[in-house]
């Protein structure tokens, strides 16, 4: 039993304990059993958090219904390796060296020591992000359906915002509120923290810190931190403008808003896209070229170390980083002033390999009883799944059984990672003492 092997088979039990607890009547809000796939689909999603959904959350599901999908969110955002170290800590127990590994591989930290403290800071951040969220978004929805009923608005889409889920409880997801300044500026800024990354995070909140005590230590950040902002703060701009751009005179999407709504939705859609899965336009309306915008979004993703998906923001940076040199005659691959050592490109263009084959893999078993939808819906679905976005063209529902299937196998890899499930099945790679000689061949 590797650690790549406990991770994938812990996300597969909390799977299989979360369809077992939605299919029972109590989930319903009808009171009858609810049938496996709904039930096996939803709790992939949930813990995958994905966001995609066969059924309107917010009217299929009772409210413990509800409060399981909130629940398993909650759980695959902070990780498996994550909350069973949290679980022990509360209830008093020490764990030994293999387990400390095994946060050490599954957070892709350095070193052993102070993990402790780390699991205990990754929760605290957590809920105080998310309790922060319900406070804001408090004065959104209790106006319009009272203070029971709103504050639990507020917590489940607190929790989905920063865990980057995309579930909702409105039928229309957010597009009755593409207006509200303060749901824009609340959910977007949750999505953003939440898939940037713990580390970018502590880093920051260490400067600022320092910065209010006026500590004349100087912080230098780490090349992650760099890395992470610059590229998450580049997309986001790149993905604002062009939406605006794209959609501007699309009259089922931007066409008939003003000039200020225009730029809230802009800015919505490009956090959005980031692996959160919210949506405040109808994207079954939005154009072909803003389509394959998203598409291209979605499979970025967001940061190492946050709660969203895709081949993340340090994997895109790594690659171009190595055209670069490449078209400068160079040798080495630099970012910052830094050397990037081989074994991370060659993990890069091993996890840009695996996710392209995913998806082309998924997208064509797919296609075999979809041939009713359009090439880019079905592609869409399928790199929103990846990605673990949640975003749709309306289609989930309607697609057959076997595609449903394919879609949840592809929201599971997704979420563990191809690298890890590969090392799951394969099982950890050995050192090998074997050096053959080098040769050349053409490429290009």
């Amino acid at each position: 039993m590797t650690i790549s092997r406990t991770v994938c088979l812990g996300f597969l039990a909390l799977i299989t304990v979360g369809t077992l607890l939605l299919m029972m009547p109590f989930s319903a809000s009808t009171g009858t059993w609810i049938p496996p796939l709904v039930a096996l689909f939803t709790a992939t999603s949930a813990v995958c958090v994905t966001g995609l959904s066969v059924v309107d959350p917010g009217s299929y599901f009772s409210f413990w219904g509800q409060f399981l999908i909130a629940a398993l969110v909650q759980i695959g955002g902070l990780g498996y390796m994550t909350t069973t170290t949290f679980l022990i800590l509360l209830v008093g127990r020490r764990f030994d060296l293999r387990h400390k590994i095994a946060i050490q591989q599954d957070l892709d930290r350095p070193g052993l020591q102070g993990s402790t403290l780390i699991i205990r800071s990754i929760v605290a951040t957590t809920l105080l992000f998310e309790i922060t969220g319900v406070f804001l978004l408090l004065p959104v929805f209790v106006p319009d359906f009272g203070w029971q009923r709103g504050l639990w608005f507020a917590i489940f889409h607190s929790i989905n915002s920063w865990n980057n889920a995309g579930f909702g409880l409105l039928r229309d997801n957010f597009i009755s509120y593409q207006s509200s300044i303060l749901l824009n500026l609340v959910v977007t800024a949750l999505i953003i923290f939440g898939g940037i990354g713990y580390r970018v995070i502590f880093e920051l909140f260490l400067w600022l810190r320092d910065r209010l005590l006026n500590k004349s230590r100087r912080i230098v950040f780490s090349l992650n931190f760099k890395v992470s902002i610059s590229t998450t703060l580049f997309l986001l701009a790149f993905g604002t403008v062009a939406f605006f751009l794209t959609e501007l005179n699309n009259p089922g999407t931007f066409g008939s808003m003003s000039l200020g709504n225009k730029l809230m939705a802009a800015w919505f859609q490009s956090v959005t896209t980031r692996t959160a899965g919210f949506n405040t336009i109808d994207f079954s309306k939005v154009t072909t070229t803003g389509l394959f915008l998203t598409i291209g979004l979605m499979f970025i993703g967001a940061s190492p170390g946050g709660t969203g998906g895709g081949i993340k923001t340090t994997t895109l940076r790594i690659l171009f980083s190595c055209t670069k040199a490449i078209l400068q005659g160079k040798e080495e691959v630099e970012l910052y002033q830094r050397q990037v050592p081989l074994s991370l490109i060659l993990k890069a263009i091993g996890v840009l390999v695996g996710s392209v084959t995913t998806v082309i893999i998924s997208l064509a078993l797919i296609s075999l009883t979809e041939p009713k939808f359009d090439f880019i819906q079905l592609l869409f679905e399928v790199v929103s799944a990846f990605a673990t976005v949640g975003l749709s063209t309306g289609i989930t529902a309607s697609v057959s059984a076997w595609a449903k299937l394919v879609l949840i196998v592809t929201m599971y890899v997704g979420r563990v990672g191809v690298l890890l499930l590969m090392a799951a099945l394969l099982g950890d790679p050995r050192p090998s003492a074997i050096h053959y000689p080098e040769e050349n061949v053409l490429v290009g």
